[in-house]
């Protein structure tokens, strides 16, 4: 062994914070259903100092919450099919299969959201809700943050077509085999953030969740 005494490196600097950004303007460009704002702003720099003044946009949103509705005893998932208007220049189709999901209000917690949406989007009464992941899908550009949670169901009985007329909703249900909903996200059929993240989950969790029946 040497007897050269170990030098300690630079002790890790401490995170940056809110405290770190300076904020010094902010406009409403638009405020509709969502809210877009153009910031002014500038921020520490990892090597020191401050960066120099910029501008970005951002879009404000109620946060979300995400529900993958799976079947333990019949290894099924419940996913929802309806229009979505990001996805109108999609080249195979703006009606996308997800899991359920909706917005938070004001005064709601996310667990009432899940089982709230669950119920108006599926026609699901929720047993076990167990939370995996809170996120941002896209924090260059938007405030919002999802919750994303397994709801464990009975699928028997669940299909047709759901939503509130007062939110233009026209949802269709599929009770699906958790074997041929893998082989569609396989196929990029399951191509939004929701269901690729919940998927993984079960994936890895399917066998204890049916053990536990």
């Amino acid at each position: 062994m040497s007897d050269t005494p170990e030098v300690p490196g630079p002790a890790p600097a401490a995170p940056f914070t809110r405290a770190d950004v300076e904020l010094l303007e902010r406009h409403c460009l638009h405020q509709g259903f969502f809210r877009l704002e153009e910031l002014h702003l500038r921020h520490r720099l990892f090597e020191g100092g401050w960066s120099e003044p910029m501008v970005r946009e951002v879009h404000h949103r109620h946060d979300a919450v995400g529900v993958l509705l799976y079947d333990p005893e019949r290894d099924a998932v419940v996913l929802v099919e309806q229009f979505r208007p990001g996805a109108l220049d999609d080249p195979a189709s703006p009606w996308k299969l997800e899991v359920v999901a909706g917005l938070v209000e004001r005064g709601e917690s996310v667990a009432e959201v899940a089982r709230r949406e669950s119920l108006e989007e599926a026609g699901c009464e929720v047993g076990e809700l167990i939370e995996l992941h809170a996120y941002y899908p896209s924090p260059g550009a938007c405030d919002e943050r999802v919750t994303l949670f397994c709801g464990l169901v009975d699928s028997r009985g669940l299909g047709g077509v759901h939503g509130l007329d007062a939110e233009h909703e026209d949802i269709r249900v599929h009770v699906l085999p958790f074997a041929r909903a893998w082989e569609l996200l396989q196929a990029g059929r399951l191509d939004n953030a929701m269901c690729l993240i919940a998927f993984h989950w079960l994936a890895g969790e399917r066998a204890s969740l049916r053990a536990r029946r």
